[in-house]
C-alpha cells in the first residue's frame, strides 16, 4: 500500500522539498547525512532559517507560529525535512516545552517564552528523569517548596540530553509530598540554568560521545511565575509532552535515509556470489524493515494531529515502540555491512576503513538509547495493553 497524494498535496510536498534542499545550507545537510552534525551551531542555524519562513513549529497554535495544516501535511513536512537530511527543530523546544506552554501556560508565559523558544534564542533541556525515577516518573523526588514569591528546588535529574548547551530547563518537581496519589503532587517549573545552585555534570557514553548530563539543584530559588499552569497538575502536562515526544521518536524519514545508505553500501560490498545486497538472507532482512517502516508510516498518519485537544493519544506509544525498534534494526544492518571496518573508532582518513564504516558502530551503540528514553519500550507495551487493547 502507498499513500496517494492529491495534486494539492503533491504541490505542497514539492514546495517543501525545494525549500529544504535550497534554503538550508548544503554543508549542514551533508554533515547530517554523514553523521557529523555540528552542535549547537547547525541546529540553531537551521531552526532560525525555518522559523523565519514559518516552518519551525507547525504543530504549535497558529498565533504562535504554527500552521493550520492537516495531519497529512504535517507528516509530509516531517518526512521531507528528514529525507533532505535537514536537522529537525530542537525537540525540547519545538515538540516538548513549547506545546506545553502554548496549551497550558499563562498569557504572560506564552508571550515571554514562545517566540524565543521557536527561534532557539532559548535552548531548552528536559528535567524529568531521576536516578530512581526514569520510566516511573510518578516517583520523582526532586522537591519544590513554595516560599513567598518563589519555589525552592532541591534534588537531582539525570540523562539530561544536550544540557551542556541549554539556557533553561523544564523540571518536574514534587510540590505536595502528602498527595494521596503520587501523580497528584507534581508541578511543572521553568528554571534558568544560570540560577545559583544549579550544577551540571557530564556523563560519558559507551560510544565515546558526550550528550547527556546530570543536573543537581541545591536550594535553587525560582520565581513562582515560572510555574506552568496550576500547582500539582504537572503530571497532566508531562503526559501531554511525552505523547508529543513519543510521536517524534518514530523518525520515519530518518530511518528511510539510513536504510537507503545500508542498501547503497551493501550493493558495493563484494561477496563470493555477487554483492551483499544479492544475498537472499540479507535482502530479506532489508525487505522486512522496509515493510515494517511502511506500516509504521501509515500508523503515524492516523495518530498525527490527534492531540489537538490537549489529551495524549496512547497510540503514540506504538510509534515510539516500533520506531525505536526499526532505528535499531537499521543501525545493526549498517554494522553488518561495514563488517571489520566498523571496529576502528574515530581513526580518520589515514586507514583503509571508510568514514561511514567507522561511524557505524558508534551509531549502533548510541541508538540503544531510543528504546529507553521517552519511556522504555517495556512501559510502552504496558500502555498499549491497558489503554488500547483493554487488557
Amino acid at each position: 500500500m502507498k499513500l496517494a497524494l492529491s495534486d494539492d498535496e503533491a504541490a505542497f510536498r514539492d514546495e517543501l522539498r525545494e525549500f529544504f534542499t535550497t534554503k538550508i545550507p548544503e554543508e549542514i545537510r551533508t554533515r547530517v547525512r554523514d553523521g557529523e552534525l555540528k552542535l549547537p551551531d547547525d541546529v540553531v542555524t537551521t531552526q532560525r532559517i525555518m522559523n523565519e519562513h514559518g516552518l519551525a513549529v507547525p504543530n504549535w497554535p497558529v498565533e504562535w507560529g504554527g500552521k493550520d495544516w492537516t495531519p497529512l501535511q504535517r507528516q509530509i513536512w516531517s518526512d521531507e525535512m528528514r529525507l533532505a537530511c535537514v536537522p529537525e527543530p530542537l525537540a525540547f523546544n519545538a515538540s516538548m516545552v513549547g506545546p506545553v506552554i502554548a496549551r497550558f501556560g499563562s498569557q504572560e508565559l506564552k508571550e515571554r517564552f514562545l517566540p524565543p523558544t521557536a527561534n532557539v534564542d532559548i535552548w531548552w533541556c528536559q528535567g524529568f528523569s531521576e536516578p530512581e525515577a526514569g520510566s516511573d516518573l510518578a516517583s520523582v523526588r526532586t522537591t519544590a517548596v513554595r516560599d513567598g514569591d518563589s519555589y525552592v528546588i532541591n534534588g537531582q535529574k539525570t540523562w539530561t540530553t544536550l544540557g551542556q548547551y541549554a539556557d533553561w530547563i523544564f523540571v518536574l518537581a514534587r510540590t505536595d509530598p502528602t498527595a494521596p496519589k503520587r501523580q497528584a503532587g507534581i508541578s511543572f517549573l521553568l528554571v534558568e540554568m544560570s540560577t545559583p545552585g544549579v550544577t551540571l555534570r557530564p556523563i560519558k557514553l559507551i560510544d565515546g560521545g558526550y550528550e547527556v548530563n546530570e543536573v543537581f539543584f541545591e536550594d535553587v530559588r525560582v520565581p513562582a511565575d515560572q510555574l506552568v499552569g496550576e500547582e500539582n497538575s504537572g503530571w497532566t502536562y508531562a503526559k501531554f509532552l511525552l505523547s508529543n515526544e513519543r510521536t517524534g521518536i518514530a523518525r520515519i524519514g530518518t530511518t528511510k535515509v539510513w536504510l537507503a545508505q545500508v542498501k547503497e553500501h551493501a550493493a558495493k560490498t563484494i561477496t563470493d556470489h555477487g554483492t551483499l545486497l544479492d544475498d537472499p538472507l540479507f535482502a530479506a532482512r532489508v525487505a522486512e524493515v522496509e515493510n515494517e517502516l511502511l506500516a509504521l508510516e501509515l500508523t503515524q498518519l492516523r495518530v498525527s494531529g490527534s492531540e489537538a485537544d490537549g489529551k495524549p493519544n496512547p497510540a503514540s506509544s506504538i510509534l515510539k515502540l516500533k520506531g525505536s525498534q526499526l532505528q535499531q534494526a537499521v543501525t545493526e544492518l549498517l554494522v553488518d555491512v561495514a563488517g571489520p571496518d566498523a571496529l576502528p573508532f574515530d581513526a580518520g582518513d589515514d586507514i583503509g576503513s571508510p568514514p561511514w564504516a567507522q561511524l557505524a558502530a558508534p551509531k549502533y551503540l548510541n541508538y540503544r538509547k531510543v528504546s529507553i528514553y521517552g519511556g522504555t519500550n517495556e512501559v510502552q507495551r504496558t500502555i498499549v495493553a491497558s489503554t488500547i487493547l483493554g487488557l
